[in-house]
């Protein structure tokens, strides 16, 4: 006895209708392989082209270059990707250590750590440095950031900005209690 879900995949493998498909499962005594036999000898499905023989032998050369060139990867494995990620790494952390955070007051250098040890603790200390920051903006401290390549960007002009908006909201506070 066959059960409709054979009926279903015999169907679809042999591409015949389901009548056939159930009748050859029936002849067969619910052997999938031999319903395949069936339905050759029927001729309802065509039969391989080797007659079913399997052979071990290599293919030709050319046949064996060709799969070659359609199996070869082009990608780079996954070793060698996260070498590059950590090379990578490296050179930031690199990069991070030779520039600082410099935390002045009055014009005197109070503090310079470096880049990397700042970005650090704003990932994992971020709810006591960012206040901390801010909190010294009030109390007259400038922030500026050092190094090769910081001098050609814009950020000590923002953080003069920002420094200088504190100072004059302290100076409008102070104003307002008078």
């Amino acid at each position: 006895m066959s059960t409709i879900e054979q009926v279903e995949k015999l169907k679809e493998k042999a591409n015949v209708s389901y009548g056939e498909a159930k009748a050859a499962l029936e002849v067969s005594s619910g052997d999938m392989l031999d319903a395949i036999i069936y339905l050759e000898k029927q001729g309802k499905i065509k039969a391989p082209e080797s007659d079913g023989k399997f052979t071990t032998s290599p293919p030709k050369s050319e046949e064996r270059q060709e799969k070659k060139e359609k199996y070869q990867d082009d990608g780079e494995s996954f070793s060698t990707l996260m070498g590059k990620f950590f090379k990578w790494c490296g050179k930031i952390i690199a990069k991070g250590n030779v520039h600082m955070f410099e935390v002045r007051r009055n014009g005197e250098n109070m503090m310079a750590i470096p880049l990397t040890v700042l970005v650090l603790l704003l990932i994992f200390a971020f709810w006591v440095v960012l206040p901390l920051i801010v909190v010294g903006l009030f109390f007259g401290c400038r922030y500026f950031f050092s190094g090769p390549d910081i001098m050609k960007t814009g950020v000590n002009k923002m953080m003069d900005a920002a420094a200088d908006a504190a100072e004059d909201l302290k100076r409008e506070m102070k104003e307002s209690d008078n």
